[in-house]
Protein backbone atom coordinates (compact mmCIF):
# COMPACT_ATOMS: atom_id res chain seq x y z
CA UNK A 1 0.00 0.00 0.00
CA UNK A 2 1.36 3.43 -0.98
CA UNK A 3 2.41 5.72 1.83
CA UNK A 4 1.37 9.35 1.97
CA UNK A 5 4.16 11.87 1.47
CA UNK A 6 4.82 13.98 4.55
CA UNK A 7 4.50 17.78 4.14
CA UNK A 8 8.15 18.34 5.10
CA UNK A 9 9.34 15.78 2.51
CA UNK A 10 7.13 17.33 -0.16
CA UNK A 11 8.53 20.76 0.67
CA UNK A 12 12.11 19.48 0.60
CA UNK A 13 11.64 17.92 -2.83
CA UNK A 14 10.25 21.16 -4.23
CA UNK A 15 13.07 23.13 -2.58
CA UNK A 16 15.69 20.93 -4.25
CA UNK A 17 13.99 21.35 -7.63
CA UNK A 18 14.07 25.12 -7.19
CA UNK A 19 17.73 25.05 -6.22
CA UNK A 20 18.57 23.09 -9.37
CA UNK A 21 16.61 25.53 -11.56
CA UNK A 22 18.19 28.58 -9.90
CA UNK A 23 21.67 27.05 -10.16
CA UNK A 24 21.22 26.43 -13.86
CA UNK A 25 20.17 30.06 -14.38
CA UNK A 26 23.15 31.33 -12.37
CA UNK A 27 25.53 29.27 -14.47
CA UNK A 28 23.95 30.35 -17.76
CA UNK A 29 24.11 34.02 -16.72
CA UNK A 30 27.74 33.72 -15.61
CA UNK A 31 28.80 32.17 -18.91
CA UNK A 32 26.74 34.67 -20.90
CA UNK A 33 28.53 37.55 -19.12
CA UNK A 34 31.91 36.00 -19.80
CA UNK A 35 32.67 35.47 -16.10
CA UNK A 36 34.65 32.62 -14.63
CA UNK A 37 33.74 30.87 -11.41
CA UNK A 38 36.79 32.53 -9.82
CA UNK A 39 35.53 35.98 -10.90
CA UNK A 40 32.20 35.36 -9.20
CA UNK A 41 33.85 33.83 -6.14
CA UNK A 42 36.05 36.88 -5.69
CA UNK A 43 33.04 39.18 -5.78
CA UNK A 44 31.17 37.01 -3.27
CA UNK A 45 34.10 36.38 -0.97
CA UNK A 46 33.88 32.60 -1.25
CA UNK A 47 35.73 29.82 -3.04
CA UNK A 48 35.22 29.10 -6.72
CA UNK A 49 34.25 25.56 -5.65
CA UNK A 50 31.28 26.99 -3.73
CA UNK A 51 30.20 28.86 -6.86
CA UNK A 52 30.36 25.71 -8.98
CA UNK A 53 28.59 23.61 -6.35
CA UNK A 54 25.83 26.22 -6.04
CA UNK A 55 25.33 26.20 -9.79
CA UNK A 56 24.88 22.43 -9.69
CA UNK A 57 22.66 22.55 -6.56
CA UNK A 58 25.16 20.50 -4.59
CA UNK A 59 24.97 22.95 -1.69
CA UNK A 60 21.49 22.06 -0.50
CA UNK A 61 21.55 24.38 2.49
CA UNK A 62 22.15 27.48 0.38
CA UNK A 63 20.32 30.46 1.89
CA UNK A 64 18.29 33.08 0.07
CA UNK A 65 20.68 35.88 1.04
CA UNK A 66 23.62 34.12 -0.60
CA UNK A 67 21.55 33.27 -3.68
CA UNK A 68 20.46 36.90 -3.90
CA UNK A 69 24.08 38.09 -3.76
CA UNK A 70 25.14 35.43 -6.26
CA UNK A 71 22.37 36.46 -8.65
CA UNK A 72 23.27 40.16 -8.41
CA UNK A 73 26.92 39.45 -9.22
CA UNK A 74 25.95 37.80 -12.53
CA UNK A 75 23.34 40.43 -13.37
CA UNK A 76 20.16 38.79 -12.12
CA UNK A 77 17.57 39.61 -9.46
CA UNK A 78 16.31 36.86 -7.16
CA UNK A 79 12.57 36.72 -6.50
CA UNK A 80 10.75 34.46 -4.04
CA UNK A 81 7.08 34.10 -3.03
CA UNK A 82 4.95 31.68 -1.10
CA UNK A 83 1.64 30.28 -2.39
CA UNK A 84 -1.15 28.21 -0.86
CA UNK A 85 -0.13 24.57 -0.99
CA UNK A 86 -1.12 21.33 0.65
CA UNK A 87 -2.66 21.06 4.10
CA UNK A 88 -0.35 22.02 6.98
CA UNK A 89 0.40 19.77 9.92
CA UNK A 90 -2.27 19.85 12.61
CA UNK A 91 -1.84 20.26 16.35
CA UNK A 92 -3.90 18.57 19.05
CA UNK A 93 -6.33 21.48 19.40
CA UNK A 94 -7.09 21.36 15.67
CA UNK A 95 -7.71 17.61 15.77
CA UNK A 96 -9.94 18.06 18.83
CA UNK A 97 -11.94 20.80 17.07
CA UNK A 98 -12.63 18.54 14.10
CA UNK A 99 -13.64 15.73 16.44
CA UNK A 100 -16.15 17.99 18.24
CA UNK A 101 -17.60 18.91 14.86
CA UNK A 102 -17.87 15.26 13.84
CA UNK A 103 -19.80 14.52 17.02
CA UNK A 104 -22.47 17.07 16.06
CA UNK A 105 -23.15 15.51 12.64
CA UNK A 106 -25.97 13.12 11.89
CA UNK A 107 -24.62 9.61 11.14
CA UNK A 108 -26.25 9.62 7.71
CA UNK A 109 -24.03 12.41 6.41
CA UNK A 110 -21.04 11.58 4.25
CA UNK A 111 -17.76 12.80 5.71
CA UNK A 112 -14.21 12.80 4.35
CA UNK A 113 -11.06 14.47 5.64
CA UNK A 114 -8.39 16.43 3.76
CA UNK A 115 -10.33 16.41 0.49
CA UNK A 116 -8.25 17.96 -2.32
CA UNK A 117 -9.69 20.52 -4.69
CA UNK A 118 -10.70 19.26 -8.12
CA UNK A 119 -8.13 21.33 -10.04
CA UNK A 120 -5.26 19.20 -11.44
CA UNK A 121 -2.05 19.84 -9.54
CA UNK A 122 -3.73 21.96 -6.87
CA UNK A 123 -2.43 20.93 -3.44
CA UNK A 124 -5.09 22.75 -1.43
CA UNK A 125 -7.63 20.67 0.46
CA UNK A 126 -10.63 21.05 2.73
CA UNK A 127 -10.04 19.92 6.29
CA UNK A 128 -13.33 18.06 6.01
CA UNK A 129 -15.98 17.71 3.36
CA UNK A 130 -19.51 16.73 4.34
CA UNK A 131 -22.45 15.90 2.11
CA UNK A 132 -25.96 14.61 1.81
CA UNK A 133 -28.12 13.44 -1.09
CA UNK A 134 -27.66 16.49 -3.32
CA UNK A 135 -25.35 18.85 -1.45
CA UNK A 136 -21.72 19.13 -0.37
CA UNK A 137 -19.90 21.59 1.89
CA UNK A 138 -16.25 22.32 2.51
CA UNK A 139 -15.22 22.66 6.15
CA UNK A 140 -12.23 24.73 7.30
CA UNK A 141 -11.04 24.63 10.91
CA UNK A 142 -9.07 27.45 12.55
CA UNK A 143 -7.81 27.40 16.12
CA UNK A 144 -5.94 30.71 16.18
CA UNK A 145 -6.99 33.00 13.30
CA UNK A 146 -5.41 36.45 13.11
CA UNK A 147 -5.89 38.04 9.70
CA UNK A 148 -9.58 38.18 8.84
CA UNK A 149 -9.11 39.52 5.33
CA UNK A 150 -6.55 36.84 4.45
CA UNK A 151 -8.80 34.10 5.83
CA UNK A 152 -11.83 35.41 3.96
CA UNK A 153 -9.89 35.61 0.72
CA UNK A 154 -8.49 32.10 1.16
CA UNK A 155 -11.94 30.64 1.73
CA UNK A 156 -13.40 32.56 -1.22
CA UNK A 157 -10.75 31.14 -3.54
CA UNK A 158 -11.18 27.59 -2.25
CA UNK A 159 -14.93 27.77 -2.72
CA UNK A 160 -14.50 29.22 -6.20
CA UNK A 161 -12.08 26.49 -7.21
CA UNK A 162 -13.94 23.53 -5.73
CA UNK A 163 -17.29 21.85 -6.28
CA UNK A 164 -19.03 22.69 -3.00
CA UNK A 165 -22.33 24.37 -2.24
CA UNK A 166 -20.97 26.34 0.68
CA UNK A 167 -18.35 26.65 3.39
CA UNK A 168 -18.49 25.99 7.11
CA UNK A 169 -15.82 27.78 9.10
CA UNK A 170 -15.00 26.12 12.42
CA UNK A 171 -13.45 28.21 15.17
CA UNK A 172 -12.22 26.86 18.48
CA UNK A 173 -14.27 27.98 21.49
CA UNK A 174 -11.84 30.37 23.14
CA UNK A 175 -11.58 34.00 24.15
CA UNK A 176 -9.16 34.67 21.31
CA UNK A 177 -11.48 33.21 18.66
CA UNK A 178 -14.52 35.01 20.09
CA UNK A 179 -12.69 38.34 19.93
CA UNK A 180 -11.58 37.54 16.38
CA UNK A 181 -15.13 36.66 15.35
CA UNK A 182 -16.55 39.83 16.91
CA UNK A 183 -14.01 41.89 14.96
CA UNK A 184 -14.59 40.26 11.56
CA UNK A 185 -18.32 39.49 11.78
CA UNK A 186 -19.42 42.49 9.66
CA UNK A 187 -16.92 41.49 6.94
CA UNK A 188 -17.97 37.81 6.99
CA UNK A 189 -21.74 38.25 7.37
CA UNK A 190 -22.64 38.37 3.68
CA UNK A 191 -20.66 35.24 2.84
CA UNK A 192 -21.62 33.29 5.99
CA UNK A 193 -25.30 34.17 6.55
CA UNK A 194 -26.53 31.00 8.33
CA UNK A 195 -26.44 31.24 12.12
CA UNK A 196 -24.56 28.72 14.24
CA UNK A 197 -27.80 27.53 15.86
CA UNK A 198 -29.43 26.74 12.53
CA UNK A 199 -26.27 25.09 11.22
CA UNK A 200 -26.10 22.75 14.18
CA UNK A 201 -29.82 21.95 14.03
CA UNK A 202 -29.72 21.09 10.34
CA UNK A 203 -26.46 19.16 10.41
CA UNK A 204 -27.59 17.25 13.49
CA UNK A 205 -30.71 16.24 11.59
CA UNK A 206 -28.75 15.24 8.48
CA UNK A 207 -30.11 18.12 6.42
CA UNK A 208 -28.61 20.62 3.99
CA UNK A 209 -27.21 23.55 6.04
CA UNK A 210 -28.86 25.94 3.59
CA UNK A 211 -25.82 28.15 3.20
CA UNK A 212 -22.40 28.94 4.60
CA UNK A 213 -21.90 29.68 8.27
CA UNK A 214 -19.48 29.92 11.16
CA UNK A 215 -19.39 27.62 14.19
CA UNK A 216 -17.62 28.11 17.51
CA UNK A 217 -17.02 24.67 19.04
Amino acid sequence: MATRERPADRGAAKGFRLLRAIGAELRAARIDRGLSARDVAAALGCSHTTVLRTEKAFVRGTGLVFLGRHAAVVGLDLSARLYPGGPPIRDESHVALLERFRARLHPSLRRATEVPLALPGDQRAWDVQIGGVAWRYGVEAETGPQDGQALKRRLELKRRDSEVDGVILLLRESRRCREFLDAVRPMFLADFPVSARILLERLGAGRDPGGSGILLL
